[in-house]
């Protein structure tokens, strides 16, 4: 089945001059296979600046507010390459094999969605691949892997929320070097924004073709409670700045860290480590408008350096949060789970101790305001001392943010009490108790 040429009947700039009545009565001239393929053709229900740029270019980074439709973007792309057999393997990466999954191919607009059933491509979950009628593959690959790519070649990729990738550097230069297949290879990159340094580098490159937009440009097909839930509560704050506007926010002045500060000292990987704990910043109820239960995995190595290892925050009841804190405790061979006296107390080892009678936990109070018990572990950061071995979003925007006097987040809370406890006889060391 060919696709009708639609815009040669009527344009989209012309339908917005008309009526919602005339609009149905030009429609309803279609036939049934015309208004099929009307309904799959995105050329013509694209709004400007959503379609495949014209020219050369290597990379097309879409960077975006939430609800803009870049998943929609990507996955038409993945569908225009594959019906026009402009290579015969892409590459889809996302930051999880779930995400490539539930939003790249089974999501809403993912490419299973966006496909028409006369082109529908035959997925494959267990061997991670779709397959298209004209035999084009697409692959997925999720960023926690950055090894996976290591050999699969393309000519053709569309990777998903960048930003948000664990192994961001790593992964995209393996994606990079298997970006290599025929005379024209692309990549095609959505991502809400952070000012991370690959991000600035892929904007100055002479081969990006850069489309921003926000969460406003595609109100109209956003529903009305979004608004009442999502842009009433962020809109005008730095987070909704970022989210919604998807702008590059620079550091904000006073603030304990900057992102090229924790930039410079990221690795792929850590050494052997000495020790290794799990500190908790504990939530003071579990409903849905609750804090997060923030809980950060940091080791330290014998020759006096810190690795922050694992996020694994969450908002949840004291049962969740502490399974998932005993989980990290175990995965890790941690030598104790830290928990603040003041926010929770007793209560935090209680709730461990029914999870995991075993696991060694230790109470620490803040006997010391929050910017004084901070400020040596930010030391720490600019001698070089402590790496992130991968990337930490959300907490890493909380310590690039928070500046004194405001309230400290729970995610960097729990940061400093980590490297507190594992740097205890450099720094000045916080009432200990034990339980």
């Amino acid at each position: 089945m060919t696709l009708p040429t639609q815009k040669e009947r009527f344009s989209s700039d012309s339908l917005g001059d008309l009526s919602e009545n005339e609009l149905k009565a030009i429609l309803g001239t279609l036939t049934n296979e015309e208004a099929l393929a009307l309904e799959y053709d995105w050329s013509f229900w694209a709004r400007d600046g959503q379609l495949l740029p014209l020219g050369n270019w290597v990379y097309w980074l879409i960077r975006a507010g939430r609800g803009f439709g870049k998943t929609r973007l990507g996955a038409e792309a993945v569908r225009f390459w594959a019906e026009s057999a402009a290579t015969n393997r892409i590459h889809l990466i996302a930051e999880t094999a779930a995400d490539a999954r539930d939003t790249m191919i089974e999501g809403e607009s993912g490419i299973l969605a966006v496909s028409p059933p006369w082109f529908k491509p035959l997925y494959e979950p267990s061997k991670r691949r779709l397959t298209w009628p004209n035999g084009v593959i697409a692959t997925t690959f999720s960023a926690e892997d950055p090894d996976q790519l290591r050999g699969p070649q393309c000519g053709k990729l569309w990777a998903d929320e960048l930003c948000a990738w664990k192994h961001e550097q790593a992964t995209w230069d393996m994606a990079q070097f298997g970006l290599r297949l025929g005379d024209n290879p692309q990549a095609v990159i959505t991502t809400t924004p952070r000012p991370t340094k690959l991000i600035r580098e892929l904007q100055k490159d002479s081969g990006c073709h850069l489309t921003t937009g926000t969460t406003y440009d595609n109100r109209a097909n956003l529903p009305p409670d979004f608004y009442e839930r999502i842009i009433t509560k962020y809109e005008g704050t730095r987070l909704g700045r970022q989210e919604l506007l998807a702008e590059i926010l620079s550091d904000t002045p006073g603030a304990l860290w900057t992102l090229t500060q924790i930039d410079s000292s990221r690795l792929k990987n850590h050494p052997d480590l000495a020790r290794v704990v799990v500190a908790v910043d504990p939530a003071a109820t579990s409903n849905d408008e609750s804090d997060e239960t923030g809980i950060i995995v940091a080791g330290k190595d014998r020759k006096g350096g810190g690795y922050v290892l694992e996020d694994v925050t969450l908002r949840g009841t004291p049962r969740e949060w502490a399974g998932q804190a005993v989980a990290a405790y175990e995965r890790h061979r941690a030598d104790c789970i830290v928990g603040e006296v003041n926010n929770g107390g007793e209560m935090v080892g209680y709730t461990i101790e029914t999870v995991d009678e075993s696991a060694n936990y230790k109470a620490v109070r803040a006997s010391r305001g929050k910017h004084t018990r901070a400020e040596p572990i930010s030391s720490l950061y600019e001698k070089g001392r402590i790496h992130h071995v991968g990337n930490f979003p959300e907490l890493e925007d909380q310590m690039t943010t928070w500046t004194p006097g405001q309230k400290s987040p729970d995610r960097m809370d729990a940061l400093v009490w980590a490297l507190t406890e594992l740097f205890l006889e450099e720094l000045t060391e916080p009432e200990i108790i034990l339980l």
